[in-house]
């Protein structure tokens, strides 16, 4: 490859947790009170780590697993968390409905499934416009309720830093209840299993999923009659979940660097897995220059509007040893783009010699208004493009990594279509996101068994 391979100190040289500050940077709140900003940020710097350092490179030898074809990646969760829903109930049910889309996939792909949420941290949101428009009046753009409010006011649209203190502390309430129900039991292959069964049996398309949903059942039998059992296996009884959100804050992000104690190396640690958008991979840019000198594992969207050279200076910036399992490449293209533009990406990539985990955004590319003026997105443009992915990298000899899905746990009407045939007219009867359409709960999980029976038709495990 052309890239020079540089030692860790060149790699770093001129880095520090705020040489980003000296950058050019989009997406960026102008907030009223600098002091109270800076006061924000002394606070944070102060606060204990959402997350670790073993954890995260731990998470980065299971991407580059993933890069190898050896693992698969579902990384899902909502668009942008909110404050209001804070709870118990919709952090169980979006993790549960996690687990229950690892188990088909794993089935489907056989191998080990990494799963990462979209949560304890996905607070911001970066908008196309700093301002919207309603009944003749003009305020500032709802960037998320880690910056400002969603209430068409001056004062809730007004950036205010305290609001990222409220998001630290309901990510570690958030943190702290999934790893307990990763480690407490919840996560029970056999539990999530049979939570898989009830959902079969409510669909229209029982039958379909009946065949895939059996020979787990069988395995699971044939694995307990071999002696493994939740009470002798801990691969059964817990699994490994990890953490990620975009990392548009720089301020909130930089609070939460820290120096690993046993390695010397800096950590971002609000969260185990970070990626840049479409809006703030400028090579040159504030976003770009804070995430070079963090060793977490990095993902990259990728629109139609990318770039091959400035992608790969991208990677020379961000990964300059070609270290497998720094770089996620996030394509999100879009079900009718993804054939035309992706090839040739994907060919470039691979001739530069660049090791990257490529994986699906199916969402963003996929956004369109009703009649009425409704974000939407339909369940048929989700799964073509994942398809159109899968088709992609088979023609191009490269890895599918993994998907990358905005979903939640509960049973929305935010995206149309799936077995359920939800139309424009089911729209307004649950559809509560702030930001961006979620698949509900039946069409995640609808998901990933057509995706499951996808993978075991392409053979995957054979990578």
């Amino acid at each position: 490859m052309d890239s020079k391979i540089l030692s860790d100190a060149n790699v770093n040289k001129n880095w520090t947790p705020d040489s980003w500050r000296s950058f050019p940077i989009k997406q960026v709140p102008e907030y009223p009170d600098q002091s109270v900003l800076k006061l924000i940020e002394d606070k944070l710097f102060q606060y204990p780590p959402l997350v670790f350092a073993g954890e995260t490179r731990k998470l980065k030898k299971q991407l580059a697993a993933a890069a190898e074809g050896k693992a698969f990646v579902l990384q899902g969760g909502p668009c942008a968390e909110n404050f209001e829903e804070f709870t118990a109930d919709i952090i169980r049910d979006m993790f549960r409905v996690i687990l229950q889309m690892a188990v088909v996939l794993t089935f489907g792909a056989k191998v080990p499934v990494v799963k990462i949420g979209r949560i304890a941290g996905q607070f911001a949101k970066p908008r196309s416009s700093s301002h919207e428009n309603k009944n003749g009046m003009s305020l500032l753009s709802y960037r998320g309720e880690i910056i400002n409010g969603a209430e068409f006011t001056k004062e809730a649209r007004t950036p205010d830093p305290r609001r990222m203190e409220i998001a630290y502390f309901q990510s570690a309430g958030t943190l702290n209840l999934i790893r307990a129900f990763a480690n407490g039991g919840y996560a029970n292959l056999n539990e999530v299993h049979r939570w898989n069964l009830d959902f079969v049996k409510r669909l229209p398309l029982a039958k379909q999923y009946n065949k895939l949903a059996n020979r787990i059942d069988e395995t699971l039998a044939f694995m307990k009659a071999c002696g493994l059992t939740s009470q002798n296996t801990p691969q059964i009884h817990e699994t490994e979940f990890y953490t990620s959100h975009e990392a548009l804050l720089l301020p909130y992000e930089q609070a939460l660097t820290r120096i690993d104690s046993t390695s010397d190396d800096w950590y971002n640690c609000s969260a185990h897995f970070l990626w840049i958008g479409d809006r703030t991979r400028q090579p040159d840019g504030a976003h770009v220059e804070f995430l070079r000198g963090v060793k977490n594992p990095v993902g990259i969207k990728v629109g139609p509007s990318a770039d091959l050279e400035d992608l790969l200076k991208l990677l020379d910036i961000l990964n300059p040893n070609n270290e497998p399992g720094r770089i996620s490449l996030i394509s999100r293209m879009g079900a009718a783009k993804v054939r035309d533009y992706l090839p040739k990406i994907v060919q470039g990539i691979k001739d530069s010699g660049h090791i990257v985990t490529w994986l699906c955004d199916p969402m963003h590319g996929n956004t369109i208004s009703t009649s009425n003026g409704v974000k939407t997105r339909s369940f048929d443009s989700i799964l073509a493009e994942v398809i159109g992915f899968f088709d992609v990298m088979t023609s191009s000899n490269a890895i599918p990594g993994g998907i990358h899905v905005e979903m939640t746990g509960t049973n929305v009407t935010e995206c149309i279509g799936g077995v359920h045939h939800l139309k424009e007219s089911d729209l307004a009867k649950r559809y509560q996101t702030f930001c961006d359409p979620r698949l509900n709960a039946e069409q995640s999980l609808e998901i990933a068994f057509l995706l499951a029976d996808e993978l075991t038709k392409r053979n995957f495990a054979a990578h």
